[in-house]
């Protein structure tokens, strides 16, 4: 083989190389959209009512909030 053949049969290779990714990754993309399109459509809850609700919030007792400025205050009392 001739150089400029061995060089025209690695462009080759490589242009197959470069395509088979693409396709692979086109693929992939398509996948995931469906997918996401598919569990989208049975999803028993909208996203709009997940968005809308406020966040829980949890009840602390006066006894711990003490506690943790108790810590606190060691804590800085210690690094000084």
């Amino acid at each position: 083989m001739t150089p400029s053949e061995l060089l025209l049969e690695g462009v080759e290779l490589m242009l197959f190389g470069l395509g088979s990714v693409f396709v692979f990754l086109v693929l992939l993309i398509a996948c995931i959209r469906l997918m996401s399109f598919v569990i989208g459509r049975f999803d028993s809850v909208p996203t709009a009512q997940l968005a809308s609700s406020e966040p829980a919030v949890a009840e602390v007792d006066a006894d711990l909030i003490t506690a943790i400025q108790t810590a606190i205050h060691q804590h800085r009392a210690r690094r000084g």
